[in-house]
């Protein structure tokens, strides 16, 4: 099944992972000298995909109303990841591995910025939930700069399952927690690592915290009762960043 990919970073980095298949552009788009999607229309040349101009309110409609910069991409069907893929890729990266497991995070924004954050911080994967959760769609892409096409990305049935199976790997898993716990900068993150993040406001759910090896909690010092997941999840992946350099 094809998908949409919209936004001059999203469409820039699908045709650097050579997902594109049809590209469209807004009318008049290629004579406009100094366009933010020049970079698009070069990376279209050098792959040989061939824009094809459309008028604004054409792109208008296949976004659904997405903000899409003049730039729209036809590709294929998301190219999910296995878990073993994950494992495996991270055993020959000559480091030691970082996943990110996301527990039923459903905000596209959120899971846009995590899937970015994971990337830049030099994460191996994310796993995230079949069901009730987010999964990539053309605003988690958008959200992503794009980072969702060089990001391997597995869905699971059993989130707690999947910790077993990364226990078996050799990751310790650490889950972040609103409760007493460790903070992260007290606690050994060069380790083989899983970091687990819950859902929005929920956090992670009981039987996944038990099938954590390690918690660890962000303190927090002004009145706002917690921080959103996706500024969590950055600081750990940065703190993890920070321990191993």
């Amino acid at each position: 099944m094809s998908r949409i990919v919209y936004g001059v970073r999203p469409v820039e980095e699908a045709l650097k992972a050579k997902r594109v298949q049809a590209l469209f552009v807004a009318d008049g788009l290629e004579d406009e000298r100094g366009h933010a999607a020049r970079g698009v229309l070069e990376a279209a040349r050098s792959h040989g995909v061939h824009p094809m101009p459309q008028p604004r309110a054409a792109l208008d409609g296949l976004c659904k109303g997405g903000v899409h910069q003049g730039v729209v991409a036809v590709t294929g069907e998301y190219p999910y990841a296995s878990v073993e893929e994950i494992l495996h890729a991270s055993m020959k990266s000559g480091r030691a591995p970082l996943i990110v497991v996301l527990d039923g995070v459903q905000d596209p924004q959120n899971l846009g910025a995590l899937v970015r954050t994971a990337h830049v911080a030099g994460a191996d994967g994310v796993i995230i939930p079949r069901d009730r959760a987010a999964q990539v769609t053309p605003a988690v892409v958008k959200a992503s700069a794009g980072a969702t096409e060089h990001t391997r990305i597995a869905l699971v049935t059993n989130v707690a399952r999947t910790l077993d199976e990364l226990k078996e790997g050799g990751l310790w898993t650490c889950g972040a927690v609103a409760s007493e716990a460790p903070t992260p900068w007290k606690t050994d993150l060069t380790v083989p690592l899983a970091l687990v993040l819950g859902a929005e406001g929920k956090g992670i759910r009981p039987l996944v915290q038990k099938s954590c090896d390690l918690l660890v909690r962000i303190p927090m010092m002004g009145m706002v009762a917690s921080l959103n997941v996706g500024a969590a999840g950055a600081m750990l992946l940065y703190e993890v960043t920070r321990q191993r350099a």
